[in-house]
């Protein structure tokens, strides 16, 4: 169970600096380039790059520990990069005068072990990021938690806290506080895997009609049914590098490498 010392995304800590205004709406809402992450000698991802428009759902596939889960951390600065930049809508948010407070507003995560405030209920999780860091009034955000809370099925369970909740509901309240902040992206790791399998069906039918709304989505996942339906495009990591990229039809039906086919043959 996670307590409010790891919660991170759903409070950042507060720093100065420029703001991130999204540009002309024709752009790219993430450039990844040339990112690379060690923790000392170990090396996990070498020479990272790719490009997400918006309204994109991206599904990120391999093996563990092949950098996938990293590589989301970095795109949304919970992990320093070793080397590389990281555009959003063409400004570098590794640069040291972005306020990262707004960025992580404007680019949510959701994390495969939920990160619920245990001492909160679930509208009070939804309320306290919206409070804290867009500083809307308590009652505007309580409104809106609410919306997202019947969006995604936890309506009749707003007054009950995390050790009340299935992983399913924790995790679709955990969705709802992220979608409470109005984002523009939202970064999935493995929002599945911690769930036993009759919850894992519960959360993807709400990420089904994300991807639907239009919503832009990175997805880390080991659900190949997910990324096969709903992506616009499949990533496949190993070793901390992309060994291949393409549509879910290239990526599953006529893969070019090697590695990806091995991996495909003993996942489906």
């Amino acid at each position: 169970m996670e307590n409010e010392e790891t919660n991170v995304q759903s409070v950042p800590a507060e720093n100065g600096g420029a703001d991130v205004t999204p540009a002309a709406a024709d752009s790219a809402v993430f450039q990844i380039k040339n990112i690379g992450k060690s923790f000392g000698d170990h090396v996990v991802l070498k020479d990272i790059s790719f490009t997400v428009n918006r309204g994109d759902v991206i599904s990120v596939i391999g093996p563990s520990g092949s950098g996938k889960s990293t590589m989301l951390r970095c795109i949304n600065m919970l992990e320093d990069l070793t080397s590389g930049s990281i555009l959003y809508h063409g400004k570098d948010v590794t640069d040291k005068s972005v306020k990262l407070t707004n960025y992580r507003a404007k680019v949510g995560m959701v994390f495969q072990s939920f990160n619920l405030f245990n001492n909160m209920t679930a509208l009070q999780n939804c309320v306290k990021p919206q409070t804290v860091v867009l500083k809307r009034s308590k009652a505007e955000a309580k409104k809106i938690a609410e919306e997202y809370l019947n969006k995604v099925g936890m309506g009749a369970f707003i007054n009950a806290k995390p050790s009340q909740l299935s992983g399913g509901q924790k995790q679709r309240v955990a969705i709802a506080r992220t979608l409470s902040m109005n984002p523009e992206a939202i970064l999935f790791d493995e929002p599945t895997s911690a769930l036993d399998p009759e919850m894992v069906g519960e959360v993807l039918e709400v990420m089904r009609a994300l991807a639907k709304s239009g919503l832009t989505m990175i997805v880390v996942t080991h659900e190949m049914g997910f990324a096969r339906d709903v992506s616009d495009r499949v990533i496949f990591m190993d070793g901390g590098v992309i060994v291949e990229e393409g549509t879910p039809e290239e990526i599953f039906g006529a893969p070019k490498v090697q590695r990806t086919k091995d991996f495909l043959a003993r996942v489906l």
